[in-house]
Protein backbone atom coordinates (compact mmCIF):
# COMPACT_ATOMS: atom_id res chain seq x y z
CA UNK A 1 0.00 0.00 0.00
CA UNK A 2 1.50 3.58 -0.82
CA UNK A 3 1.47 6.65 1.67
CA UNK A 4 -1.56 7.91 0.78
CA UNK A 5 -3.53 4.96 1.08
CA UNK A 6 -2.57 4.58 4.36
CA UNK A 7 -2.84 8.18 4.97
CA UNK A 8 -6.86 7.36 3.94
CA UNK A 9 -6.95 4.39 6.77
CA UNK A 10 -6.02 6.91 9.79
CA UNK A 11 -8.81 9.25 8.72
CA UNK A 12 -10.83 6.15 8.17
CA UNK A 13 -10.19 4.94 11.62
CA UNK A 14 -10.65 8.33 13.27
CA UNK A 15 -13.80 8.21 11.76
CA UNK A 16 -14.89 5.21 12.65
CA UNK A 17 -13.63 5.61 16.71
CA UNK A 18 -14.99 8.87 17.18
CA UNK A 19 -18.56 7.67 15.17
CA UNK A 20 -18.68 4.99 17.87
CA UNK A 21 -17.61 6.93 20.76
CA UNK A 22 -20.19 10.10 19.88
CA UNK A 23 -22.79 7.21 21.07
CA UNK A 24 -21.97 7.57 24.40
CA UNK A 25 -20.62 11.07 24.84
CA UNK A 26 -23.31 12.31 27.88
CA UNK A 27 -21.87 9.25 30.06
CA UNK A 28 -19.59 9.04 32.61
CA UNK A 29 -16.05 9.37 30.91
CA UNK A 30 -14.30 9.60 34.69
CA UNK A 31 -14.62 5.40 34.71
CA UNK A 32 -12.19 3.29 33.75
CA UNK A 33 -11.78 2.03 30.25
CA UNK A 34 -11.57 -1.67 29.56
CA UNK A 35 -9.42 -3.26 30.83
CA UNK A 36 -6.82 -0.27 31.21
CA UNK A 37 -6.20 2.30 34.94
CA UNK A 38 -7.24 5.02 32.48
CA UNK A 39 -10.32 6.48 32.90
CA UNK A 40 -12.15 6.96 29.48
CA UNK A 41 -10.95 10.35 29.11
CA UNK A 42 -7.99 10.07 29.93
CA UNK A 43 -7.54 7.02 27.76
CA UNK A 44 -8.95 9.99 24.86
CA UNK A 45 -6.21 12.06 25.62
CA UNK A 46 -3.88 9.11 25.24
CA UNK A 47 -4.91 8.68 21.75
CA UNK A 48 -4.88 12.65 20.41
CA UNK A 49 -1.30 12.50 22.42
CA UNK A 50 0.34 9.30 20.62
CA UNK A 51 -1.59 10.36 16.93
CA UNK A 52 -0.12 13.34 17.30
CA UNK A 53 3.13 12.56 18.54
CA UNK A 54 3.46 10.31 15.41
CA UNK A 55 2.98 12.68 13.27
CA UNK A 56 5.93 14.61 15.15
CA UNK A 57 8.23 11.93 15.19
CA UNK A 58 8.17 11.34 11.45
CA UNK A 59 8.61 15.34 10.51
CA UNK A 60 11.34 15.85 13.42
CA UNK A 61 13.03 13.36 13.04
CA UNK A 62 15.13 13.18 16.52
CA UNK A 63 17.88 10.24 16.29
CA UNK A 64 17.10 8.77 19.28
CA UNK A 65 14.32 10.63 21.86
CA UNK A 66 10.71 11.15 21.32
CA UNK A 67 9.80 14.60 20.57
CA UNK A 68 9.13 17.58 22.76
CA UNK A 69 5.65 18.66 21.49
CA UNK A 70 2.94 16.70 23.60
CA UNK A 71 -0.61 17.52 21.78
CA UNK A 72 -3.77 17.24 24.78
CA UNK A 73 -7.68 17.93 24.21
CA UNK A 74 -8.51 20.56 26.45
CA UNK A 75 -9.29 19.29 29.69
CA UNK A 76 -12.96 21.48 30.30
CA UNK A 77 -14.43 20.64 26.62
CA UNK A 78 -16.81 18.88 26.55
CA UNK A 79 -17.21 14.95 24.91
CA UNK A 80 -18.52 15.83 21.33
CA UNK A 81 -15.36 18.72 20.96
CA UNK A 82 -12.71 16.18 22.20
CA UNK A 83 -13.87 13.76 19.67
CA UNK A 84 -13.26 16.64 16.68
CA UNK A 85 -9.72 16.65 18.13
CA UNK A 86 -9.39 13.05 17.50
CA UNK A 87 -10.26 13.66 13.88
CA UNK A 88 -7.65 17.13 13.88
CA UNK A 89 -5.46 14.50 15.73
CA UNK A 90 -5.70 11.87 12.63
CA UNK A 91 -5.89 14.66 10.06
CA UNK A 92 -2.16 15.91 11.16
CA UNK A 93 -1.03 12.38 11.14
CA UNK A 94 -2.09 11.59 7.68
CA UNK A 95 -1.07 14.73 6.14
CA UNK A 96 2.84 13.68 7.46
CA UNK A 97 2.46 10.06 6.29
CA UNK A 98 1.81 11.84 2.49
CA UNK A 99 4.02 14.33 2.78
CA UNK A 100 6.90 11.69 3.66
CA UNK A 101 9.53 10.68 1.46
CA UNK A 102 9.18 6.88 0.91
CA UNK A 103 12.96 6.73 2.08
CA UNK A 104 11.96 8.73 5.84
CA UNK A 105 12.84 6.82 9.08
CA UNK A 106 11.85 8.29 11.89
CA UNK A 107 12.61 7.21 15.66
CA UNK A 108 9.89 5.11 17.91
CA UNK A 109 11.53 2.93 21.07
CA UNK A 110 9.61 -0.45 19.30
CA UNK A 111 11.22 0.18 16.35
CA UNK A 112 12.33 2.57 13.25
CA UNK A 113 9.44 3.33 11.47
CA UNK A 114 8.70 4.93 7.80
CA UNK A 115 5.25 7.08 7.25
CA UNK A 116 3.40 3.70 6.77
CA UNK A 117 4.86 2.42 9.71
CA UNK A 118 3.45 5.64 11.88
CA UNK A 119 0.34 5.44 10.02
CA UNK A 120 -0.59 1.80 11.05
CA UNK A 121 0.75 2.64 14.52
CA UNK A 122 -1.85 5.61 14.85
CA UNK A 123 -4.20 3.17 13.53
CA UNK A 124 -4.23 0.59 16.33
CA UNK A 125 -4.27 4.07 19.07
CA UNK A 126 -7.34 4.59 17.53
CA UNK A 127 -9.00 1.50 17.07
CA UNK A 128 -7.72 -0.59 20.03
CA UNK A 129 -8.29 2.20 22.75
CA UNK A 130 -11.19 3.22 20.84
CA UNK A 131 -12.49 -0.18 21.32
CA UNK A 132 -11.23 0.31 25.20
CA UNK A 133 -13.44 3.29 25.57
CA UNK A 134 -16.66 1.94 23.85
CA UNK A 135 -16.39 -1.95 25.67
CA UNK A 136 -16.58 0.47 29.67
CA UNK A 137 -18.79 3.04 27.97
CA UNK A 138 -20.93 0.13 26.96
CA UNK A 139 -20.98 0.18 23.47
CA UNK A 140 -21.45 -2.34 21.13
CA UNK A 141 -18.69 -2.25 18.50
CA UNK A 142 -16.48 -4.03 16.26
CA UNK A 143 -13.15 -3.41 15.17
CA UNK A 144 -13.76 -3.10 11.40
CA UNK A 145 -11.63 -5.70 9.45
CA UNK A 146 -10.93 -3.60 6.87
CA UNK A 147 -9.22 -1.37 9.14
CA UNK A 148 -7.18 -3.93 11.30
CA UNK A 149 -5.91 -6.24 8.38
CA UNK A 150 -3.38 -4.05 7.46
CA UNK A 151 -2.11 -2.76 10.43
CA UNK A 152 -1.68 -6.09 12.04
CA UNK A 153 0.34 -7.12 8.45
CA UNK A 154 2.20 -4.18 9.53
CA UNK A 155 3.19 -4.23 12.87
CA UNK A 156 2.87 -7.58 14.19
CA UNK A 157 4.90 -10.08 12.17
CA UNK A 158 4.52 -12.75 14.44
CA UNK A 159 0.59 -12.81 14.49
CA UNK A 160 -0.85 -16.08 14.41
CA UNK A 161 -2.90 -16.74 10.90
CA UNK A 162 -6.46 -16.15 11.01
CA UNK A 163 -9.13 -14.87 9.11
CA UNK A 164 -10.47 -12.71 12.46
CA UNK A 165 -8.17 -9.81 11.85
CA UNK A 166 -10.12 -7.50 14.18
CA UNK A 167 -10.01 -10.53 17.03
CA UNK A 168 -6.08 -11.34 16.17
CA UNK A 169 -5.35 -7.67 16.69
CA UNK A 170 -7.25 -7.42 20.41
CA UNK A 171 -5.15 -10.76 21.13
CA UNK A 172 -1.57 -9.16 19.80
CA UNK A 173 -2.51 -5.98 22.31
CA UNK A 174 -3.05 -7.56 25.07
CA UNK A 175 -6.93 -7.88 25.46
CA UNK A 176 -8.13 -10.95 24.41
CA UNK A 177 -7.65 -14.88 24.03
CA UNK A 178 -7.41 -17.05 21.14
CA UNK A 179 -8.15 -20.42 20.32
CA UNK A 180 -4.87 -21.98 21.11
CA UNK A 181 -3.14 -18.92 22.55
CA UNK A 182 -3.15 -17.28 26.01
CA UNK A 183 -3.80 -13.94 27.24
CA UNK A 184 -1.07 -12.01 26.19
CA UNK A 185 0.62 -10.50 29.34
CA UNK A 186 3.26 -8.22 27.71
CA UNK A 187 2.91 -7.29 24.53
CA UNK A 188 4.58 -4.29 21.82
CA UNK A 189 4.37 -3.80 18.04
CA UNK A 190 7.55 -3.91 15.55
CA UNK A 191 7.63 -0.59 13.57
CA UNK A 192 10.97 -1.68 12.10
CA UNK A 193 10.72 -1.26 8.14
CA UNK A 194 10.18 -4.19 6.44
Amino acid sequence: MNAARWAALVIEAADETTAILEKGANQDWTRNAAGLEWSCRTTLDHIALGVVGYAGLLIARPPGRYITLFASLDPQAPIPECLEGIGIAANILASAVREADADVRAWHPWGHSDGPGFAAMGVVELLVHGMDISHALGLDWRMPEHLCAPALRRLFPEAPEGEDSAEILLWCTGRAELPGHARRQRWQWNGTVR
